[in-house]
């Protein structure tokens, strides 16, 4: 259930008027000692210094218990209102919780100090009826208030102690989060250095090696073999550089700028891809052709997660043709249009089965998830003849869309 809330000033000011309009009513009807003795302002006064107190008992609450107690002493001996006995209540149970720890324990002692004296003399001059009733008054109005109040006051301490700890808890989690993903990625960097960049290193220095050794042996720049030795050294340098980036993209955790020799390939590099292409499949009897389209007949600047998915798929996909595709042309068509843009890949179909070569499949898997996540479709089959691979990229050029989600 829902329920009002009141700024602590108002609070006080709320109190302090129920004091006055419940003293006023019973003023009125002279519910208070020596009603036909006493003048009205012996009355008044005091539950009017008293209401006063109460709008500062936050900010002043020793000036507030210290005034209020000489007004309630002063209310008592001229004649007691209930209404000026309960402010004086709030005040001592406020000073408690407001003030310093050092008040709590003056008034714990000062109270039990009035309740001891006042009880003793009505047990000597009134005797022990007079005696108990005056110790259980003297306690609900000296003791009680300041009892209250200090359980209050600790039970306030704990509930902050506690959620200092939960923060702190809490900060400590992430901290430690972040700290197991930065030595994660950094166990990631240091793997794929030690293991795989050696590879590709070893890779393209014995490639290197090898084509000293047919430049010894005087081969033919066209000859085949020389030939495949540089497609095996470029690829392996190619990929080298790849991983380099891969690994500095790893490391990069500081939440700073990238390096910018770390910087993700977009379809700027499509040409370079055609080149390697086209050297990598001249002696399988593969051609490469590429065709542009869009309303201003150019690649334009696009997001960088859909430059790069865009550049990856690409990627795959002559990869795939130069690995499965027959002879003939492979043609790369990019459809630049106003919010998506479309990549359309034709190869030479071979409907005979194909060596089983380790990863088969994840480049299609790797395509599709890289579209998907930009909430666009992918599609790759044979059809027509050929192995077609059809993906559509949003960008969202003029909207925050999709480069928001990307």
């Amino acid at each position: 259930m829902l329920r009002p809330s009141l700024s602590p000033h108002a609070l006080d000011r709320l109190i302090a008027l129920c004091g006055l309009l419940g003293g006023a009513v019973l003023i009125a009807f002279k519910v208070y000692d020596r009603p036909d003795d006493l003048p009205l302002w012996a009355v008044v006064a005091p539950l009017l210094v008293m209401a006063a107190l109460e709008l500062v008992r936050r900010r002043r609450p020793v000036l507030a218990v210290s005034l209020g107690g000489l007004a309630f002493a002063g209310s008592i001996l001229a004649g007691s209102l209930l209404a000026t006995t309960i402010m004086y209540t709030d005040l001592l149970y406020a000073a408690v919780i407001y003030g310093s720890a050092r008040m709590s324990r003056i008034l714990h002692l000062t109270g039990g100090a009035t309740v001891l004296v006042l009880s003793t003399l009505a047990l000597i001059y009134s005797g022990t009826p007079a005696g108990l009733l005056v110790v259980v008054v003297t306690s609900l109005v000296f003791l009680a208030p300041v009892w209250t109040g200090d359980v209050v006051r600790k039970h306030r301490q704990e509930a902050e102690t506690e959620r200092l700890r939960a923060e702190q808890t809490a900060l400590l989690s992430e901290m430690d989060r972040r700290e197991a993903i930065v030595t994660e990625r950094a166990r990631m960097a240091r793997e794929l250095h030690d293991v795989v960049a050696n590879h590709l290193s070893a890779i393209a220095i014995h490639a290197t090696g090898a084509q000293s050794v047919a430049r010894r042996q005087r081969r033919a720049e066209d000859d085949p073999l020389v030939e495949v030795l540089a497609v095996i050294r470029e690829n392996s340098v190619q990929g080298l550089a790849e991983m380099r980036r891969m690994i500095g993209l790893l490391r990069d955790s500081g939440g700073g700028e990238a390096d910018e020799s770390y910087a993700a390939p977009d379809l700027a590099a499509v040409d370079a891809l055609l080149t390697k292409a086209r050297a990598a499949g001249r002696d399988v009897g593969l051609e490469f052709e590429l065709s542009e389209h869009g309303e201003h007949g150019e690649r334009g600047e696009l997001p960088v997660p859909v430059g790069l998915a865009a550049y990856r798929i690409v990627q795959e996909s002559l990869t795939n043709a130069l690995k499965h595709a027959g002879p003939g042309l492979v043609r790369l068509r990019l459809d630049f249009g106003a919010g998506e843009l479309r990549i359309a890949v034709d190869s030479p179909y071979r409907a005979e089965e194909g060596r089983g070569l380790p990863g088969a499949r994840a480049g299609l898997v790797g395509m599709s998830e890289r579209a998907g996540l930009l909430g666009g479709s992918f599609e790759a089959g044979p059809r027509d003849g050929n192995w077609s691979v059809r993906a559509v990229l949003p960008h969202g050029r003029g909207s925050e869309g999709n480069e928001g989600r990307a």
